[in-house]
């Protein structure tokens, strides 16, 4: 089997990054790591989402996997440095709240970012929002999405429980002016139609929605040319699956959001976690 590229997160949330890989670069073969027996991440500790994301990238390079991508926005705030340093010639890819993206096209400068409470607490984010909002003179509304992330990990992805959730953390956004949203975990493209229900009760403007999944595969082709990885061939690439958690779940998740069926195996936590 020509080596793979390996896509991990927490739970199932990386899937909305998979499917723009899928589309980008249909011909490569990936593998998927769920760890949602240990899932979520963004009320963990620092150093032990360092364990765990050292421990899973491992695993994918014992599989054979040339290339990684960290699909989980907590994940790459906090382990995105330690695993380029582990592996310094890999092609590795991580995902970052879009803050950019969003200043670029926000008319009332005021930008509401939904992210877990690890990502906005983390270094790596404060930077950015820095950075972003002193070259863009943007106000960028952060909103921690304290059990969100698990109601798309149960399914739920327009339940009455769920929809209370986002009136909580979307509607003060809106309230307070912001005309864009970041999705900043990536299981939250997943409830993106509950969110724009919510936008067209709540809000009397259109309000902009940004989800980095496609540039994340972008830039994961862009690796994979500047490093000789990319496969030439035109035939279709394989799926394989991993997880701490349920296979059924993860397979069921599969079929739900990417209409996949990719074989699932359920491991015990990667060495070393």
């Amino acid at each position: 089997m020509l080596a793979p590229i390996g896509v991990f997160d927490s739970g199932i949330g990386g899937l909305s990054v998979l499917r723009h890989i899928c589309a980008h670069l249909p011909e490569e073969n990936l593998l998927y790591f769920a760890d949602s027996g240990f899932a979520p991440y963004g009320g963990k500790p620092e150093e032990v989402i360092v364990a765990r994301s050292l421990g899973i990238a491992a695993f994918l390079l014992e599989q054979g996997a040339k290339a990684l991508v960290v699909a989980c926005n907590t994940a790459t705030a906090a382990s995105i440095k330690a695993l380029r340093e582990r592996y310094p010639t890999l092609a590795v890819v991580g995902v970052e709240p879009g803050l950019k993206p969003a200043a670029a096209i926000s008319k009332s400068r005021k930008i509401g970012v939904l992210a877990t409470e690890r990502t906005l607490a983390s270094e790596k984010f404060r930077q950015l929002r820095e950075y972003t909002s002193a070259a863009t003179d943007v106000q960028f509304l952060s909103q921690a999405c304290k059990g969100l992330a698990d109601q798309v990990e149960k399914g739920e992805l327009h339940s009455p429980a769920t929809m209370a959730l986002l009136n909580q953390y979307v509607t003060p956004l809106l309230q307070q002016g912001a005309d864009t949203l970041v999705l900043g975990c990536t299981h939250y493209p997943f409830v993106r139609p509950a969110i724009e229900s919510l936008i067209k009760q709540v809000s009397p403007g259109p309000v902009e929605i940004i989800d980095t999944g496609a540039a994340v595969a972008r830039q994961l082709g862009r690796l994979l040319n500047q490093h000789g990885l990319r496969r030439q061939d035109a035939a279709t690439g394989t799926l394989h699956a991993y997880t701490t958690g349920s296979q059924t779940t993860l397979a069921q998740a599969f079929e739900t959001l990417l209409h996949l069926r990719p074989e699932v195996l359920a491991i015990q936590s990667p060495e070393g976690v």
